[in-house]
């Protein structure tokens, strides 16, 4: 019950950072565009070492346990990529024109909107904002398995997917206040998007865990794999590289693969 816990709150916390986003959209009047590059790209690095030394690892000797040498090798393989299928799938009925990681700054909002489609945009933005939350829904399955089964992985993978949801929230804010002139109205949906990653974990709980065993756990693990190594090749290093020099993103990955690497082997 103390590991439920814990794992719902990093959950929680990973969720709601889309209010970070939402923030520093109304209270910052520029991007740091460097910064952000380093972070989403440590962020990248972070969820592609776990999930491929880690996590997966930690699959296939469950998996293996359970069924035997070759039928396990297998099912992780496949439980993998049935991550990866799943998540692109979900990427693959967002419509393009409300996708939530398409690029935006801060300075987007002091652009005023005297001369735009306010209801394209308050579209724009609950499209956005709806997306999201679909898309956490496998993220706050994939923090929350993580945090049950080991604290510390937990909170690794929590800060990576925080970092993620930062450039969500503004993605969603500020499409929302140009249609409606109202930061209550834009930070408000786009903290409540974030609310699906606590809310896919308890559904997670509920459906799966009543079932658990070491099958079950491995099969979670490896499809949680495939979805962080799709969603950082996917979204975060192509945002990371929009947002800065080519180069930056790169060196916040190699860093987010070493600070992970050291993590874990002080865990060891």
């Amino acid at each position: 019950m103390h590991n439920i816990l814990i794992a719902f709150g990093l959950t929680l916390f990973a969720g709601l950072s889309t209010g970070i986003g939402s923030m520093l959209a109304f209270f910052t009047k520029k991007t740091n565009t460097k910064f952000l590059s380093v972070a989403l790209g440590f962020s990248a690095g972070v969820m592609i070492y776990v999930s491929m030394v880690e996590i997966f690892s930690k699959a296939k000797t469950s998996l293996i346990g359970y069924l035997g040498e070759t039928m396990g090798s297998w099912v992780t393989v496949g439980s993998f990529f049935l991550g990866i299928f799943i998540i692109a799938a979900i990427d693959k009925f967002v419509p393009s024109v409300e996708n939530p990681h398409e690029l935006r700054r801060v300075e987007d909002i002091n652009k005023g909107s005297s001369d735009v489609d306010r209801g394209k945009l308050m579209r724009m933005g609950t499209f956005t904002a709806l997306a999201i939350a679909i898309h956490n829904f496998p993220e706050g399955l994939a923090t929350f398995t993580s945090a049950i089964k080991d604290p510390s992985l937990g909170v690794a993978i929590a800060v990576a997917i925080a970092i993620h949801n930062i450039p969500e929230g503004i993605a969603v804010s500020i499409p929302i206040y140009y249609a409606t002139e109202d930061k209550k109205k834009a930070f408000k949906l786009s903290f409540l998007s974030g609310l699906s990653e606590p809310v896919g974990a308890i559904i997670g709980y509920i459906l799966l865990f009543r079932f658990f065993n070491d099958a079950v756990f491995g099969v979670l693990f490896a499809a949680v794999a495939g979805i962080m190594v799709f969603i950082s090749l996917d979204e975060l290093l192509p945002t990371a590289r929009e947002y800065g020099e080519p180069h930056l993103s790169i060196y916040g990955l190699v860093a987010g693969m070493m600070v992970m690497a050291v993590s874990l082997l002080l865990f060891i």
